[in-house]
């Protein structure tokens, strides 16, 4: 397969609902998209990176930048390209996951399209739905949390996350435990806490939480194998665990007790199912995270939660969780799980006129 030519498209869509977490809160998902042109079929891929370098260092201007000079033009040398060529030809480029994710997806979804091959096939699913929890972002008071978490439950979604943060956790986290009952609830910190907030994260103990994600800094595994010790509540990992190798140190240190695998965070779905094999032979259960996708990413993100190893609900939302049009066809919940998509690669392709609506920018790249 020869690529002839890479489109960045960069789009603004407008969020339901604001959506706050401990790094500040998003109205609009911009979004970087990446349609690869090849001589064989097209394919798609996004990019996870928000709009400024908060969850990461990664943003989508400063993708768009690396993948137009140098992440695109490094695979002109590749002959009879395919996904798994992909990471190989980037390596010499420091960095920049979610942008080199996008590429590879976009790649890995050209070639399954040229070959009539479904994403979830490709990757070695097991099942054709896949259970869906949803992420609820930090409010303005209690009531409008626990408002928000009904509307949730009545809509079907199995799983309940809850973003904390210093000074807005035991209280939220009571609430909606002692409204809601034996819910499947978990919180996530995105990193906000230090590790002498040991005995204050203890207060989450009685709770009976699933996990709690990432309340360290991404680079402290020490500091998470410590309070595993501590705490009773499951650790789970999601900033830390940027490839298997990163997986395979948390685990042997006892870092953590559950992974949270987002793709774009990693390098692609090629690494993310290397990730869902570590964690599979340490007997570790996995779960896939969410990053506001459209449906070009929520449709591979489905397929990978469809593998063996992700016993757990993922934030693998409906459309309308966050967007009242999706740029494709919509994902609809139907008794708390999302149909794994069937078609050829990732199964779903962008709607034009509504794909025009929301383009904020293009670039094409050619590839000669």
């Amino acid at each position: 397969m020869k690529v002839t030519g890479v489109e960045l498209r960069t789009i603004k869509a407008p969020l339901v609902s604001p959506f706050r977490t401990s790094f500040g809160t998003e109205t609009v998902r911009e979004a970087l998209l990446v349609r690869v042109v090849t001589d064989e079929a097209e394919g798609w891929g996004e990019c996870g990176a928000g709009t400024a370098p908060q969850y990461s260092s990664q943003y989508t201007h400063a993708a768009a930048d690396v993948l137009s000079r140098f992440l695109v033009p490094a695979l002109a040398g590749v002959a009879d390209l395919d996904a798994h060529q992909v990471a190989p030809a980037l390596a010499a480029f420091k960095g920049h996951r979610m942008a080199k994710a996008a590429l590879e997806t976009a790649v890995l979804d050209a070639d399954l399209r040229a070959r009539g091959v479904p994403l979830a096939h490709a990757l070695g699913a097991v099942r054709d739905r896949v259970p869906c929890g949803v992420s609820v972002g930090i409010t303005e008071s209690i009531p409008a949390l626990l408002d928000a978490v009904a509307g949730y439950l009545d809509a079907g979604y199995l799983r309940i996350k809850l973003k904390i943060e210093p000074g807005w956790d035991i209280e939220p986290v009571r609430a909606v435990r002692e409204r809601f009952g034996d819910i499947l609830l978990q919180v996530d910190a995105n990193a906000a806490y230090r590790r002498g907030d040991a005995r204050h994260l203890a207060r989450l103990d009685p709770f009976a939480l699933l996990m709690l994600e990432q309340p360290l800094a991404e680079d402290d595994l020490l500091g998470h194998a410590e309070l595993a010790k501590r705490i009773t509540t499951p650790i789970c990992l999601d900033e830390s665990i940027v490839s298997a190798r990163a997986a395979a140190d948390a685990l042997t240190l006892g870092a953590c007790h559950v992974v949270n695998i987002k793709p774009g965070r990693v390098g692609g779905y090629l690494e993310a199912r290397r990730i869902h094999d570590v964690c599979a032979a340490h007997g570790v259960p996995v779960w896939c995270g969410g990053m506001l996708e459209t449906g070009l990413g929520r449709a591979a993100n489905v397929a990978l939660a469809a593998l063996p190893g992700f016993v757990l609900p993922g934030d693998t939302s409906a459309s309308d969780r966050y967007y009242r049009t999706d740029i494709t066809a919509p994902f609809h919940l139907v008794d708390g799980h999302l149909a794994v998509p069937t078609g050829p690669g990732l199964g779903v392709t962008p709607v034009p006129e509504i794909l025009d609506e929301v383009t904020d920018s293009t670039t094409w790249v050619p590839v000669p």
